[in-house]
């Protein structure tokens, strides 16, 4: 790489990293803790590319790019936060920011996307500036997450929250679709017009749709769980998505299954689905986004502490008991037991006990298990893979998909390989059939705890 690069950040962690990584590969480096300072060079006309947090000690990084984007149109600006939420993702491309990653990121993946920023720092075009807009209390979303398969969807709606094309959002119930479509609308050009969620029985009629459509006048409309609606009634969608009128509307669309397997089984018909997938959206269930648990966890249980005078966290014990909880109610199912727990804890950490009561209360999780009890292996991990490669849309995922995902089967299967020995290293080892030296480097290597306990089995 060649060039100057301006490093904002309040992290002097952060910020001596990113330094050494930058200048090891050639690029000069001007790092500072100070938002003003950051626009004092940009104003300067130092640097080639730019390289902020968003929460810093004098200001909101965000808030700075637009007086960027006036002063310096060609100056690309990368925006990490440790803001984990959709929120953060969707104003940073209102913002014209060049690219955004959440905290905590992969460096390579980091200096790659600086790279591109260099290259095409004097030919990428700017997207128009989008106007401040949408519900304030929208921050409050429960879509939070810094996996990588939410950070993927968080980038797809970001990008296509100012296009008129259809979308299909699909996942499990609970996981948030109804909240990605409406997030898609309070920040789009339509943000001023109606939104309107419609079902089959708003369309039942044959008025339904001529009804429907005087609501949303122009705005946007979600049409709820498709694939459920008659296929009489879905060939009238259809019809209504041909001749909307003289408004014409965004049209969404939810569904709990895989659309496409729908349209080949015959419950939605080809060409209703031809029209509404535009794009598709695939929300993960929660028991796919296991690193994301404890952080929605906390935003939860900091939502039901605003009538609370003691804060509550997670104990560690508490922590480990939901993320080993299948979660078949979703992210909803969460946000229930979390406020239940915040309403009913005494103390300020949640413990273990307090945990294993919220969840015996919850429904029986058996029917995920039965469901994956008849999946190979194989099967679930190429299903898993296509939806990541999908999140991405016409893009590649980032460099090093094959170590992430061996990593995600390998962890997790030595764990319950060690708890299936109680923690005995040597039979652990002759049970996946390994060197005992290579178990001992792969529990250091991938962070595994080692406790000795009643076998499993």
């Amino acid at each position: 790489m060649d060039g100057t690069i301006l490093v904002a950040d309040d992290d002097r962690t952060i910020r001596t990293v990113l330094t050494q990584a930058l200048t090891r590969a050639g690029c000069k480096v001007h790092a500072t803790s100070s938002l003003t300072t950051l626009m004092r060079w940009v104003g300067e006309g130092k640097g080639d590319a730019v390289i902020t947090d968003v929460a810093m000690p004098d200001g909101n990084g965000l808030e700075m790019l637009p007086k960027i984007a006036m002063d310096r149109p060609d100056l690309p600006v990368i925006v990490i936060s440790a803001q984990n939420t959709i929120m953060t993702a969707i104003k940073a491309a209102e913002a014209q920011a060049f690219d955004y990653l959440p905290k905590p990121f992969d460096l390579p993946d980091l200096m790659k996307r600086t790279a591109r920023a260099l290259d095409r720092r004097t030919t990428a075009p700017r997207s128009k500036p989008v106007e401040a807009g949408g519900d304030p209390d929208r921050d409050d979303l429960p879509l939070v997450g810094r996996t990588a398969v939410m950070q993927a969807l968080y980038r797809v709606v970001a990008r296509l929250m100012n296009t008129d094309l259809p979308v299909l959002i699909w996942g499990e119930s609970g996981t948030g679709k109804s909240l990605i479509g409406r997030a898609i609308h309070d920040f789009s050009d339509r943000r001023s017009l109606p939104f309107v969620t419609a079902t089959g029985a708003d369309l039942a009629d044959i008025e339904g749709p001529a009804r429907v459509l005087a609501r949303v006048r122009g705005g946007t409309l979600l049409i709820d769980e498709i694939a459920d609606i008659p296929l009489e009634l879905q060939a009238r969608i259809a019809r209504m998505m041909d001749a909307p009128g003289d408004h014409n509307p965004r049209f969404l669309a939810t569904s709990q299954s895989d659309l496409a397997a729908a349209m080949k089984s015959g419950t939605l018909r080809r060409d209703l689905y031809y029209r509404l997938s535009g794009a598709t959206l695939h929300v993960p269930a929660l028991r796919d986004r296991i690193d994301d648990i404890e952080l929605l966890a906390t935003h939860f249980l900091g939502r039901g502490e605003q009538s609370q005078s003691a804060p509550r966290s997670l104990s560690e014990g508490a922590a480990k008991i939901f993320a080993n909880y299948p979660w078949p109610g979703n992210v909803r199912q969460l946000e229930h037991a979390m406020l239940q727990l915040a309403l009913t804890s005494r103390a300020s950490e949640i413990s273990q006990v307090e945990a294993e009561q919220v969840l015996g209360g919850q429904p029986d999780p058996e029917p995920v298990h039965a469901q994956a009890n008849t999946e190979r292996l194989g099967a679930a991990v190429e299903r898993h893979l296509r939806r990541y490669f999908d999140q991405h849309g016409s893009m590649l995922p980032p460099p090093g998909l094959y170590g992430r995902i061996l990593r995600e089967i390998e962890a997790p299967m030595i764990e319950i390989a060690l708890s299936a020995t109680a923690g005995n290293q040597a039979k652990c080892a002759d049970l996946l059939g390994i060197n005992r030296n290579t178990l001992r480097k792969k529990i250091t290597d991938l962070e595994i705890e080692v406790t000795r306990g009643r076998k499993m089995m």
